[in-house]
């Protein structure tokens, strides 16, 4: 029994608030038999992305990366695809400052760093969502009875989740972090959960063969490349969670954080050098194109130039109260449109129950970029307890406004907290609704010429933290003094490479 398989896009049904199509997908099924794995399941794509769903393979069979410096697209006769691996070249294009493993400086103080990568398959109205995640490294295994008489109480260990297709989750984690690495001043790290037995833990990138043969379960990950196999530890029983995922793929940055073509940016400010204001955000890529695949409760996803992103946090903690937007999927554009936009409720230095409200909107397209910042200009939101999201913001010279909404439940997500370390502290979804306008600002501050008018149904959007009792409504509220610093064009990054021995861990 064969039919060939088919996915039509028919944009047939609005949704009555924006008018955004959603996808119908019309598929027959090619089923095949294997000698090993029994009747298989294949769900092929040809639109772009190119995306495909068949069923998990075994460890032995899913893995065709080869070490080479082309970034290549491999495609056999059965339709799988293979990401070619390419090594972190030194200097490479759009790096954003803060790239650096991670900005533990060695002390003994509360730390943790978080990275995030998402891959969008808009076809299907799916995404995952790999989150990597490390707490007080100084202390490599779980602190002893001596140690937090100390130190005071540490949560110690290395995490890594991931929410991806249907809203299911998975979730590992180890209080021991001394198989964690990383580069000093590059986004590359990783992590070994299970060791092949008898052969030695990376300590750095290593090629895909390599890190299959000596890795069980783990991950390591670059700017142009992500793999891993991980087991569920059962901690999760609030949700519904697939046992085990592993996945493979590479990606092209398309924007980091700045106009393509010029220094990117540190998106904090010059001031994110240094452990102030934390905790610290860095978006090291508004939007990419990753081609690889996603072994995901007994379905293989692969996929060929699907949108994705990946930004990272820093500090002693969350913040008390958040909310976030990001997209880089969106409909009735032409060429790349990338959004993210947060706000929160963070902590001023030095002063342990004043807080400020800081929030941004940055927006990618054309190749320039479009900051709204406290520092030069006023950012407002309307943000629901779940279900609604409301921003607009206005700089020197332009206005942008967007507004999201998801009927979705969300997915509890674990984040590092300072009171229960590692725990759910945020709910997510990756089926908002959202539009995003942007205009050019005239003489007397009004909206001038429409410069984007853009919907998407594939929107990330998250709160976390809390109390959240109603509706939140906020401005930012920089101080003068603050706004006045943050304003001020200062190169840190160059400043510390004329010096490097006295350059911040992470810059």
């Amino acid at each position: 029994m064969e039919a060939k398989v088919c996915f039509v896009y028919r944009p047939h049904r609005f949704n009555s608030k924006f008018g955004i199509p959603f996808v119908s997908l019309n598929s027959s099924v090619k089923l095949a038999r294997s000698s090993k794995l029994g009747w298989l399941r294949e769900l092929g794509f040809r639109t772009s992305p190119c995306v495909f769903a068949s069923n998990s393979m075994s460890k032995g069979q899913s893995h065709g990366s080869s070490s080479t410096v082309q970034r290549q697209i491999d495609e056999d006769s059965s339709g799988s695809v293979s990401p070619l691996y390419v090594p972190t070249p030194p200097n490479r294009e759009l790096r954003t400052p803060h790239s650096g493993r991670y900005h533990f400086d060695g002390s003994a103080r509360k730390f943790f760093e978080g990275w995030y990568f998402k891959v969008s398959i808009p076809e299907r109205r799916q995404s995952f969502c790999i989150i990597y995640t490390v707490e007080n490294p100084v202390f490599r295994k779980k602190l002893t009875p001596f140690e937090e008489a100390q130190y005071g109480p540490r949560f110690t260990g290395v995490g890594a989740q991931i929410l991806g297709a249907d809203d299911k989750y998975i979730c590992q984690y180890s209080q021991e972090s001394q198989y964690f690495w990383g580069s000093r001043h590059e986004l590359v790290l990783g992590n070994t959960f299970v060791a092949e037995k008898e052969l030695k833990p990376p300590n750095k990138e290593v090629p895909p063969q390599e890190f299959d043969k000596r890795v069980l379960e783990g991950f390591q990950v670059s700017p142009l490349w992500n793999q891993g196999f991980i087991c569920d530890d059962g901690r999760s029983n609030y949700v519904d969670t697939v046992k085990t995922a592993r996945w493979e793929y590479s990606t092209r940055p398309i924007y980091g954080w700045g106009n393509v073509g010029s220094k990117q940016k540190s998106t904090a400010g010059w001031l994110a050098a240094f452990p102030v204001f934390e905790p610290h955000w860095q978006i090291c890529m508004a939007s990419g194109l990753s081609t690889g695949w996603i072994e995901w409760d007994g379905e293989r996803f692969e996929f060929q130039n699907a949108p994705s992103y990946s930004e990272k946090n820093w500090g002693g903690a969350f913040p008390r109260k958040w909310f976030w937007v990001q997209c880089n999927t969106f409909q009735g554009a032409s060429g790349e449109v990338a959004l993210t936009a947060a706000g929160g409720l963070r902590q001023l230095p030095g002063l342990t129950e004043n807080f400020e409200n800081a929030a941004l909107i940055g927006v990618h397209y054309g190749g320039i970029f479009y900051e709204f910042v406290p520092w030069n200009g006023v950012v407002n939101w309307k943000v629901d307890p779940w279900g609604y999201w409301y921003m607009s913001a206005e700089n020197q010279t332009h206005k942008v406004t967007l507004e999201a909404t998801t009927k979705d439940p969300g997915t509890p997500l674990r984040a590092p907290t300072s009171e229960a370390g590692f725990a759910p502290a945020c709910k997510d979804s990756c089926s908002g609704v959202l539009r995003l306008q942007m205009w050019e600002r005239t003489y007397d501050g009004s909206k001038g010429k429409i410069i984007l008018d853009v919907t998407s149904n594939t929107a990330a959007v998250e709160v976390g933290g809390g109390p959240w009792f109603n509706t939140w409504k906020g401005e930012t509220s920089t101080p003068e003094l603050l706004r006045r610093a943050l304003g001020v064009s200062l190169d840190v990054e160059g400043i510390f490479n004329n010096v490097p021995i006295f350059k911040p861990p992470g810059l």
